[in-house]
């Protein structure tokens, strides 16, 4: 189920004897998490009355004892199980032996007074072993991170529910800052619902004074300047990177990442692969994909090899002594620039 749908489940309907929890999206597990205390404050449930193991020191043997041992003036125990990493193929030393056997017996038929919630915060399970198997029928709650049009809907809701109004491009502008990723983005709302004020509108001028930039959104911005051709703007978010102490050869090699990221998506794009193949293909978010096919619509592909090649071949001459690192890259900028002009 949902985390939305496993929320209602949670505070209002009798709890499952056993929960999985999957994915990655740290704001929805949260979420979940915080459900889970609630629910035990309002059946007035005693604190004795839960527990939390961590299988990267304890075994589940104890889960098991644990899950088997009567409540403590009241309906049920709530058991958390972290980081249960026999259920990847994940090879961890140092860890306690872990009986899964025992776990499938127990599995079979589970208290009823006891609640047991596997909190399996990884990209991949091994669906292969038997226990996986097993607990992916139990009650799972998919906690993974939103699709865009997920993401937009749900933070459009939260910004709706304080009685503020969002423009679009200050919207589109905070998902890219954010990265669309729903923590962060959860992490810098909340500043700028204060600052718009019950009744406001967080505006494009809002967004920009108040949600930092990481240094891959500079170099990001950097990239489209270049490719739009716009010397003048490139050089000078250039020389703003350089006096904020950034090195340039650490420019030139997130830079090399940015294009080597639109020309991947080019030779993808031609022979046929749409934005999720490309994202699982190259292993970046599919924001990431979006915004790169967005890029290389109106440029050919003998451009972006000939500015992958210049830009290699300067991080190359630097490093060699060969060159002036300060020097390479601004005629980097103005070689690209030009050409793209033409």
């Amino acid at each position: 189920m949902t985390t939305q749908e496993a929320l209602q489940q949670i505070k209002n309907a009798p709890l499952a004897p056993v929960y999985l929890i999957t994915g990655t999206e740290d704001f929805l597990i949260q979420e979940v998490r915080q459900a889970f205390f609630d629910r035990m404050k309002q059946d007035n449930l005693e604190e004795l009355n839960f527990m939390s193991f961590d299988m990267e020191e304890s075994g589940l043997g104890a889960v098991i004892d644990e899950a088997e041992t009567l409540p403590f003036f009241g309906d049920y125990r709530l058991i958390f199980v972290e980081n249960p990493y026999f259920l990847t193929g994940e090879k961890k030393n140092n860890t306690p032996e872990q009986d899964t056997d025992a776990l499938l017996e127990y599995l079979k038929h589970p208290l009823e007074t006891s609640v047991v919630v596997f909190w399996a915060s990884y990209n991949k399970l091994d669906a292969r072993k038997k226990i996986t198997k097993a607990l992916k029928k139990t009650t799972v709650i998919d906690a993974a991170p939103l699709q865009e049009k997920e993401l937009r809907n749900f933070l459009q809701r939260y910004i709706s529910n304080e009685n503020i109004k969002i423009s679009r491009e200050a919207f589109d502008l905070f998902l890219r800052l954010t990265d669309y990723d729903l923590s962060k983005a959860m992490n810098e709302v909340e500043k700028l619902v204060l600052l718009a004020g019950t009744g406001g509108t967080i505006t494009l001028q809002l967004v920009e004074d108040l949600v930092p930039k990481t240094l891959e959104h500079n170099i990001f911005e950097l990239t489209e300047q270049i490719l739009k051709g716009d010397t003048a703007k490139a050089y000078q978010t250039y020389e703003e990177l350089h006096l904020q102490g950034e090195e340039t050869i650490k420019l030139t090699a997130i830079l090399i990442g940015q294009i080597r990221l639109l020309l991947q998506t080019k030779i993808l794009q031609k022979i046929g692969y749409q934005q999720a193949n490309i994202a699982e293909t190259l292993g970046v978010h599919p924001y990431r994909v979006k915004l790169a096919m967005q890029q290389v619509a109106k440029f050919p592909l003998n451009l972006l090899v000939s500015m992958y090649d210049d830009l290699v071949e300067n991080d190359y001459e630097v490093k060699t002594g060969q060159a002036d690192k300060e020097l390479n890259f601004q005629l980097f900028i103005l070689k690209s620039t030009e050409q793209i002009k033409k």
